[in-house]
């Protein structure tokens, strides 16, 4: 079976073809929770369901839903369910369709995913803010003046560098302990991503880093004498470092750890890296690609 057959365990041994569709909403159930999808997920994915359940029954042997009965229904909630239905709630019922039905196609449960020929339009968010080569020019100027400055410091160099090149989030960044960064190999430091709850260990990874930032790091640790984290402070206390940053450099909009990750992803883009690799790196699920990979490409300018 494939990688989410795996992810749900043994759930799925006991459905079939002629499995209800309240039996198979039941074990898909325990997978997102496996699988750890956050709250406001599973709670949409569920109403979705549901309402799914409603227009064509829960006795409905999953094996008899058809892409054309997923059309119909898709129909329904748009125009005849007498609710309204925004472009953006109807895009998200179609994730749902996919994410549900794609599941049990990937389990091979289903010979066929019926939700695979609908057509996906998803509604068109504002895209994040990424740095343009220009501003992470004169950031990283500032930076480098910080670290050579009277008195030296290097954190703030550090701290986007560091950022810029892997892509981390806020709460990973902060989670950083000095052995998860690995400078046995000169010529290929490595930063390993980890999580405390088994049921994230999915989104651990290796990271590359610059054959430079070791060198950083020692000056950053003669400095600040860290002795467990990488960073022995608050999140507060780097989101006030990446602001004088940002001031410094004349970035009107400000500097973020969300803005680096981006920012990152779309370098990482244009210089080449294949989406998937790419959706690994930032330690995203399929799922939530789906939405990320056409933003970044969009912010690079090229089709995914």
């Amino acid at each position: 079976m494939g990688e989410l057959a795996d992810a749900a365990g043994g759930n799925t041994a006991f459905l079939s073809p002629n499995s209800s569709l309240r039996t198979a909403m039941e074990a898909f159930q325990t997978y997102m929770q496996q699988r750890d999808f956050s709250p406001h997920t599973v709670q949409a994915f569920n109403s979705d369901l549901r309402m799914l359940e409603q227009f064509v029954g829960p006795g409905r042997a999953i094996g008899r839903i058809s892409t054309h009965d997923l059309n119909a229904f898709l129909n329904w909630l748009a125009n005849d369910r007498g609710v309204p239905c925004s472009p953006k709630s109807l895009a998200r019922r179609v994730t749902t369709l996919k994410v549900f039905f794609g599941w049990l196609a990937e389990a091979e449960i289903l010979p066929e995913d019926p939700a695979a020929p609908i057509v996906h339009r998803p509604v068109l968010t504002p895209l994040p803010r990424v740095l343009s080569d220009d501003e992470v020019e004169r950031v990283l100027e500032v930076t480098q003046a910080m670290r050579t400055g009277d008195p030296p410091d290097a954190r703030p160099h550090l701290l986007v560098t560091l950022l810029l090149h892997t892509g981390i989030k806020k709460g990973e960044c902060m989670n950083i302990v000095l052995n998860h960064i690995d400078l046995s190999d000169p010529d290929q430091p490595v930063l390993w991503v980890r999580y405390a709850n088994p049921r994230r260990r999915y989104k651990e990874r290796k990271l590359r880093l610059p054959t430079w930032w070791p060198a950083v790091l020692a000056e950053y640790r003669a400095q600040y004498q860290p002795k467990e984290r990488l960073f022995p402070c608050t999140a507060r206390n780097l989101e006030y470092v990446l602001k004088e940053v940002a001031e410094r450099a004349g970035i009107k909009d400000g500097l973020s750890f969300e803005t680096l990750r981006w920012t990152c992803a779309v370098r990482d883009y244009r210089a080449g890296m294949p989406p998937d690799r790419l959706r690994q790196k930032l330690g995203l699920s399929k799922i939530s690609w789906r939405e990320t990979g056409p933003k970044i490409a969009r912010l690079a300018g090229e089709p995914l």
